[in-house]
């Protein structure tokens, strides 16, 4: 009845399950225990079972670990989100961690999701996090190519791995699109809101730098993968790996260029602002220099006396005004032409 009860549960994670045999699918038993051992009983060398899993809880994953034979210490960090990409190798499966990622244009985000690969001799199983990176794709191009299913278990992770890593290079195009348009911005004579600016540009570093996360940590095991003596990794399977390494370069490559033209463009905003409050001072400055100038003369003259100018002089106050403005428009014309104002 135990046994029932958890199927029953299992399945409402379950978004896929299939038999590959030759390279093609095939309608197994409804119940995964009897797919696998299906799986297994066939003797033939590609012959192996994908089940596809979503979110599912620790209860729910328990009857799944125990059929397949999965490694405590694997199934801890399938259940557990927030791992960084890795590749680890037990005495009866592989287990891979991806991290998918998602750019939403709305709102020139980047969200990354979590995507986990058991690997065995007869059985592929896929752990998925968030609502990015759903594999029904990987799934159909896998299946419209039977020779390339036909290396096994090592197929699904390769398809898998090589889908999330070109998606990689597409997100990056759209960040390059998007930091283009930064840049056009930043640049511009007006300048735009500078808070702002400064704000759009620290978002998007942190944008960038979540896709760091995910492409980073990726590279070791993608190297690995491609190298010999990985089990559950056939030497034909080899070259389809070192395509994905070669791949997964170019997209940390483009990851690392934004990262350092946004750290340039940054660098260059905080120039100008710096610029522009010196022009700023400047004109304050000027504007300072010739108030000084008829606040000075007041303040020597300005005790409303007999008529001014050393006193009893009818002329006096007149001059004393004139001499101000003189002086006023005398400091305007230096500061203009200099460019302070």
């Amino acid at each position: 009845m135990r046994g029932a009860r958890g199927r029953g549960r299992i399945r409402a994670v379950i978004v896929d399950c299939a038999i590959y045999r030759d390279g093609q699918r095939s309608d197994g038993p409804s119940d995964f225990s009897d797919a696998l051992a299906a799986a297994r009983a066939s003797g033939s060398g590609d012959s192996f079972l994908w089940i596809g899993l979503h979110e599912p809880t620790e209860e729910e994953f328990d009857h799944v670990s125990e059929e397949f034979g999965l490694h405590p210490l694997a199934v801890e960090d399938a259940l557990k989100a927030h791992q960084r990409p890795k590749l680890e190798v037990y005495d009866d499966s592989l287990f891979m961690v991806l991290k998918p990622v998602v750019y939403e244009p709305s709102t020139d985000t980047v969200s990354t999701s979590e995507l986990m690969v058991f690997v065995g001799d007869s059985f592929v199983v896929t752990v998925r996090h968030g609502e990015g990176a759903p594999l029904t794709a990987v799934r159909k191009r896998l299946e419209a190519e039977p020779e390339v299913l036909r290396h096994g278990p090592t197929s699904v992770l390769y398809a898998i791995s090589d889908a999330v890593v070109d998606h990689y290079i597409e997100v990056a195009g759209e960040l390059q699109v998007d930091l283009e348009e930064m840049e056009t911005e930043v640049f511009q004579p007006a300048g735009g809101d500078a808070k702002n600016t400064a704000a759009r540009i620290y978002t998007f570093k942190r944008q960038v730098l979540e896709f760091r996360r995910a492409t980073g940590p990726l590279a070791a095991p993608m190297t690995r993968l491609a190298g010999a003596g990985v089990p559950f990794v056939s030497e034909h399977a080899q070259p389809f790996f070192r395509d994905v390494s070669d791949h997964l370069t170019r997209a940390t490559e483009q990851v690392e260029g934004l990262d350092r033209l946004l750290s340039d463009i940054l660098s260059a905003h905080l120039a100008q602002m710096g610029v522009r409050q010196n022009d700023d001072m400047r004109k304050i400055s000027a504007w300072a220099a010739m108030a000084a100038v008829p606040t000075m003369v007041a303040g020597v003259y300005g005790m409303n006396f007999d008529h001014m100018w050393e006193l009893h002089q009818v002329w006096g106050y007149p001059a004393v005004i004139l001499l101000m403005a003189v002086a006023v428009v005398g400091l305007y014309r230096l500061f203009k032409r200099r460019g302070w104002l």
